[in-house]
């Protein structure tokens, strides 16, 4: 067995001989290196900045007003129902499905440095609340990639249904040390007020000024998202040095065998391999592949579930100052990617993708929308007006499950009560 100290130091020697062979390659390839990393910029400015600015400011603003801890209340019996989490875990979720990858892991960070969800908590919320939004699935990939607007629904139901899958069954993971982080006793008290108390102790616990706590959150919203920027102009560099200097080609050797036996064309193991990095030009290639339809929806549902590890990497950072591992994230990334394959194969043999025209049809001028890389900035009202809605749908159902439970536990009182 190698000493920690050895194999620390192996890794690093490792590490920096990769840099210093990245950095030669940059030099060999400065035209290269410069148009990757313009094409990663646009990316950002078109699609990531303005779905993701607005949901950062509104979330370091709900956070200071204690409007997600009156709201985590409201949340707590259906969160606790599915996945085991707090109702805050809702705020989490809603705000990852509707702007997308990594919107959750800056929440779910922000919910742990405040001690609103232990760390075995944290790590399940980040499993099930890692989605991409439904207008890149729906809108970039499905009709600006695909020109099918079916084939969204297929890809967006087995994306969110393996979401569904993988935080069902992440509701088992650290059971024994939750123990350690003992439940605040609940009010006997009606939720609406129990949650209203809360908002306001939440409030008077924060005390900044508006001014200043607007002002605090567009500063942390800037810098977290000039920190995404940085992740994917520096992975879209370092895929097209990997692929000039043939790494990505020795790599795809072995899968192409993995790929044959599965019955894949051979032309997907290079998409899929910059999806692995990458999921945006993993999935635009993979659509221009000339290759059964099937074998792309099946990739490209695997290649949304794992999200690449350009997410990877944003999510690691902005978990830093927590204690939230890794580990944990990593197994679920897998697990949504293979869950998501699955259940596009059946959807797709089920006949979903075809029959979905009807339902995609109102849908479709908001899809043009979002398949128009000049009008990226005008979705920013359309993902906000869809996270109120679905935040306003999880609470009443939240709500609802809170009900039936008091009705039934004050039914089972009346039986046990004694007759005399």
């Amino acid at each position: 067995m190698v000493p920690k100290r050895a194999a620390k130091k192996y890794s690093t020697t490792l590490l920096a001989l990769v840099v210093v062979c990245l950095t030669v390659a940059l030099v060999l390839y400065p035209e290269e290196g410069y148009r990757a990393g313009l094409s990663g910029m646009k990316l950002f400015w078109e699609a990531v900045f303005p779905s993701l600015l607005p949901f950062l400011i509104l979330a370091e603003l709900l956070l200071g007003m204690g409007v997600v801890h009156g709201v985590g209340v409201l949340l707590e019996p259906l969160m606790r129902l599915l996945f085991g989490v707090p109702g805050v875990g809702a705020f989490s979720l809603s705000l990852g499905v509707a702007a997308g990858y990594p919107m959750n892991a800056v929440v779910t960070g922000k919910f742990r440095k405040n001690k609103l969800v232990s760390r075995v908590e944290g790590e399940r919320l980040l499993a099930v609340s890692n989605a991409a939004d439904p207008l890149f699935l729906i809108g970039a990939i499905a009709v600006g990639m695909f020109h099918s607007p079916q084939l969204g629904f297929l890809i967006a139901l087995a994306h969110y249904g393996a979401a569904l899958l993988v935080g069902m069954l992440f509701k088992y993971h650290g059971v024994k040390e939750e123990r350690d982080f003992p439940r605040a006793e609940r009010e006997n008290v009606n939720i609406l007020r129990r949650a209203y108390r809360e908002m306001v102790r939440a409030r008077q616990k924060d005390n900044r000024p508006l001014g200043k706590l607007l002002g605090d959150a567009v500063n942390d919203s800037i810098k977290t998202s000039l920190m995404i920027l940085g992740f994917i102009m520096f992975f879209a560099v370092l895929l097209k040095l990997l692929t000039n200097v043939g790494v990505i080609a020795l790599l795809g050797v072995p899968l192409q065998g993995l790929f044959s036996v599965l019955g894949f064309d051979a032309s997907l193991v290079q998409p899929f391999l910059s999806g692995l990095f990458e999921v945006d030009l993993g999935t635009a290639q993979t659509a221009a592949v000339h290759a059964p339809l099937l074998a792309k929806v099946i990739l490209v549902s695997f290649l949304v579930g794992w999200a690449g590890l350009s997410v990877h990497a944003q999510v690691a950072s902005l978990l830093v100052g927590t204690d939230l591992r890794m580990g944990p994230y990593m197994v679920s990334r897998i697990l949504h990617a293979v869950f998501a394959a699955i259940l596009a194969l059946l959807f797709w043999n089920m006949g979903w993708g075809q029959q979905a025209a009807p339902a995609m049809a109102n849908l479709m001028p908001v899809l043009n929308t979002a398949a128009s890389s000049g009008q990226h900035w005008g979705l920013a009202a359309v993902l906000l007006k869809n996270w109120f809605l679905l935040f306003g749908g999880v609470i009443f159902i939240s709500l609802a499950v809170h009900f039936f439970r008091s009705v039934r536990l004050v039914a089972w009182k009346a039986k046990k009560k004694p007759r005399f």
